[in-house]
This record gives structure tokens, C-alpha cells and sequence, in this order.
């Protein structure tokens, strides 16, 4: 099978489990009109979903590095699937927690060895990786449609509509693993066992990197939580202007994540990762204060800022640890897309305390930690010697 057709199968397959990281976030609002949820509940949904996937996607990724798991890809996005399926049904709110913490596991158990699988498919290529990177980013942009779509005309008792993408994900990753034959089952360029044990482990810049990440996350999960609800309250627009703010923070993620992986081919990941995160401070906080429909340009260029580097950050953590590529994964993808999920009970408690815009009001200092950060790592070398910025 070619690599575009491997990266595109894989790239359908990423969007269809990350459909389920912003599904969540696009379920609050109806929890809180069906349910009367405040905002600390149903931050809970959200810190459910990430808590557990936090620790065990560093975990999933340990273990790739001792043995190739490609069954974990089919399997991991059916058990993504059910929990938010399962989410609506009865009217317990530890019921749902259990259901959201399920597909949360579901999700994590995916993305370390996808990357592991898209690395070793799209033969350490930056931009190919971007594309990787886009799907899920497209998955993230079409679950506030689909949930709205679904839920939106029927209520909650609707959610278990909501398993069609994982069927459909679970089936597209299969040619890609047959392909891979025995090549996938043990590792390969980039990927884990005996190829990938080159090069010394840079424990220093692989923390100070995960830091970074970090910071990233409690700003787009933050967002994801709450941006909806916010939109609805400085536009007046309703469910229709937080669903449609929810959107473009989606999608305008996978721009920033084609983008980055253009831009590092010409100026390295480190620089172009670290000119994202200035862009990304004036964006969140047009975010927090541009008024009426203009706080949508903001969100939309908050989103490019923050995704610019989200493949490059996976690429870097698996450069600065060659062979420990699965744990690279793991915690770098972990933490993008789960440890935000646990500062957000405390968003949600803030706005109830006060409002809604002065819990978002911090968050504008994050990226300016993120810049901070990347200033202070270096590039490293890709597997092989070549020149990173060569890496088409």
C-alpha cells in the first residue's frame, strides 16, 4: 500500500476516535439544558474523560516500546465509541462519569500506537505526520455537528447514534495493518524494538517539552469545555453561536496542524512551534475581551496557534527519546489532549464564583509559558542524521 493511501486511511481512522475527545466537551451544553448542570458538574464530564486517560495513555505508550500492540487501534476506538454512546442513557450522574472515563480510556488506548503505526506508514515525514495529526483535528471540528445533530433534534436518549464513527473507524485502520504486515507487528523506522534504539535518550528537553504541552492543553480543553457556553453569553446567539464557536475551534485545529508540518520543513519544529505560541497569547485574549461575533476571529486564530505545533510536539518528544518512541508518544499525546481536563473542575468553579469570563481570563498566560519553554529546547536529530528541516 503507498504512504499517502496508508496516511489518509490513518488520518480517516485518527478523526473517527477524536470525534469522541469533542464529543464530550459538545455534550455539556445539553447536559446542562436537559440536566440543569452548573459548570463545576459538568466540568466533571470533562476532567472523566481525561483523569484516567492522563495516566494510562503514558502507560499504552510503555508498552508499545516492549511489544507492538496494532490490534489496540480497532479496539481502542470501539471502547471510545460505546462510552459516549452509553453517556446519555439513564439519568445518573455517576452513570455518565463512568461512560465519559470508558471512552476516555478508549481514546488513550489509541494514540500511542497509532502514532507509533502513522510514524512507521509515513516514513518519519513531518508533513505526513501533519496530515496524521489533521484528522483528528477534522474529527474534533465535526463532533460539535454531529452531536448537535443527533442530540440536538432528540435529546439525550439520542447518544447511542453516536457510535457509528467508531464502526467505521475500527474498519478503516484494518488495510492499513494488513499492509503493514509484519513490519507493523514489530516495529520499524520510528516506531519501537531494535530500529528505533538509536541516539541517547534527552530526559532535559523531553520534560521541559511535556511542560509545555501541558500548558497547551489546560488552554484548549479549557476552551473546548467552556467556549460554547461563553459564545452563547457575549453574542446572544443561543445553542446555534456555541455550537458554531465550538466548530471553529475545532477546525481551525486542523489548519494549525497542516501548517506546522509545512513550516517545519523549512524552519524547524523548536521555531515554529515557539512562533506559534506569541500568536496564540494575542489570540486568547481577543478570546477573553473582543466583543459580539469578532470573539470568532479569535477563536479561530486561537486554534491555528495552538495546533501549529501538536504533530511537532510528537515528532520532538519521539526525536528526544529514540528509544522509548511508544512512552514519547503517550505522554506527549497524553497530555495534549487529557491533562487539561483536570484544571478544568477548577475553571467551572471559578465561573460559578464569579463569571464565566474572568474563569477564562488566565488562561491568556499559558502560551506565553509554552514560548518560554521552546526557547529553551533545542532542535534534535531525526532518526538517520538527516537535517529535520529536510523531512518533507
Amino acid at each position: 500500500m503507498r504512504r499517502n493511501t496508508s496516511i489518509t486511511l490513518l488520518s480517516a481512522g485518527h478523526a473517527c476516535v477524536d470525534v469522541y475527545q469533542g464529543a464530550v466537551a459538545s455534550l455539556v451544553p445539553f447536559f446542562v439544558a436537559e440536566r440543569a448542570y452548573g459548570y463545576a458538574t459538568v466540568s466533571g464530564m470533562v476532567l472523566a474523560a481525561s483523569l484516567l486517560s492522563s495516566v494510562v495513555q503514558p502507560v499504552f505508550g510503555a508498552l508499545t516500546d516492549r511489544w507492538a500492540m496494532p490490534w489496540l487501534l480497532p479496539v481502542a476506538t470501539l471502547l471510545g465509541g460505546a462510552g459516549v454512546a452509553l453517556s446519555g442513557v439513564g439519568g445518573s450522574y455517576g452513570l455518565l462519569l463512568l461512560c465519559v472515563a470508558l471512552s476516555g480510556v478508549g481514546v488513550a488506548a489509541y494514540h500511542p500506537e497509532s502514532a507509533r503505526v502513522a510514524r512507521l506508514a509515513s516514513g518519519g515525514s513531518h508533513s505526513a505526520m501533519g496530515w496524521f495529526s489533521t484528522g483528528g483535528n477534522i474529527g474534533f471540528a465535526l463532533a460539535p455537528l454531529l452531536v448537535g445533530a443527533v442530540v440536538g433534534g432528540g435529546g439525550l436518549r439520542l447518544t447511542p447514534l453516536l457510535v457509528l464513527p467508531a464502526l467505521a473507524g475500527a474498519l478503516l485502520c484494518l488495510p492499513v495493518l494488513r499492509a503493514l504486515g509484519g513490519e507493523g507487528r514489530s516495529g520499524g523506522p520510528g516506531g519501537n524494538g531494535a530500529a528505533a534504539r538509536r541516539g541517547e535518550d534527552d530526559w532535559a528537553s523531553f520534560v521541559k517539552l511535556s511542560v509545555a504541552v501541558a500548558c497547551r492543553s489546560v488552554v484548549f480543553v479549557g476552551l473546548g469545555a467552556f467556549v460554547s457556553l461563553y459564545a452563547e453569553q457575549r453574542t446572544g446567539g443561543g445553542a446555534a453561536a456555541g455550537t458554531v464557536a465550538l466548530f471553529v475551534l475545532y477546525a481551525g485545529g486542523a489548519v494549525g496542524s497542516v501548517l506546522g508540518g509545512a513550516l517545519a520543513g523549512r524552519w524547524g519544529r523548536v521555531a515554529v512551534a515557539r512562533r506559534a505560541c506569541l500568536l496564540s497569547v494575542g489570540a486568547v485574549a481577543g478570546v477573553v475581551c473582543a466583543p459580539g461575533l469578532a470573539m470568532y476571529v479569535f477563536v479561530a486564530l486561537t486554534s491555528v496557534g495552538l495546533y501549529v505545533p501538536f504533530s511537532l510536539q510528537v515528532t520532538l518528544g519521539q526525536d528526544y527519546l529514540p528509544s522509548r518512541v511508544g512512552t514519547a508518544s503517550g505522554i506527549t499525546l497524553g497530555l495534549a489532549v487529557s491533562v487539561g481536563g483536570v484544571f478544568t473542575p477548577a475553571i467551572g468553579a471559578l465561573a460559578d464564583a464569579t463569571s464565566l469570563r474572568a474563569a477564562l481570563a488566565p488562561l491568556v498566560l499559558l502560551p506565553a509559558a509554552c514560548w518560554l519553554l521552546f526557547r529553551m529546547l533545542p532542535e534534535p536529530p531525526v532518526p538517520g542524521g538527516r537535517d529535520p528541516r529536510t523531512r518533507g
